[in-house]
């Protein structure tokens, strides 16, 4: 067996870990660009074309996999109704929705941005958003079992809200 010189073994070693620290340099990056960003004034929604801080309740945010431009909603019940339709499903790569545990339901606050897929979601409680009757969104499951336990409502897992629930 042919042995490697070695400045030649320190070489291809020093490409690896560069190569290493390269890609997690670049996903840390990317990680950066597809947080939750503010919802200003004027922004209006993705879906609808309401002016998103007009209305109560939670508020939704999306990624697609081909841009790093941010898609904003007034509402997690046009979130739904944008990120489920089937053109729309495959492309989305980020969701982020507000913990409504830790934010007024009037006017959430947009340091409480949670991970819409691993959120919880209580849909047919009385509380009104943008467009009526919206799904409550929830980081930890007992927070949104107490929140049914006052407004009524069902507990869903991102997963399991379909187009025919909303």
């Amino acid at each position: 067996m042919r042995q490697l010189h070695p400045l030649k073994t320190i070489s291809v070693a020093l490409m690896l870990v560069l190569g290493v620290a390269c890609s997690e340099q670049e996903t840390a990056d990317q990680a950066m660009i597809r947080q939750a960003v503010a919802i200003e004034q004027a922004d209006e929604c993705h879906l609808c074309g309401m002016i998103i801080s007009n209305f109560p309740g939670p508020k939704g945010e999306t990624y697609n996999k081909t841009s790093d431009s941010v898609s904003k909603f007034c509402s997690t019940r046009d979130l739904f109704s944008f990120v489920l339709q089937p053109e729309n499903k495959r492309q989305i790569k980020e969701i982020y929705v507000h913990d409504m545990s830790k934010t007024p339901w009037q006017r959430p606050e947009d340091e409480y941005f949670i991970d819409g897929r691993e959120a919880w979601y209580v849909l047919g409680s009385e509380k009104k958003g943008a467009m009526g009757k919206t799904l409550a969104s929830f980081s930890e499951k007992a927070n949104a079992e107490v929140f049914i336990e006052e407004f009524g409502g069902k507990l869903y897992r991102f997963d399991e809200i379909t187009i025919d629930l909303l």
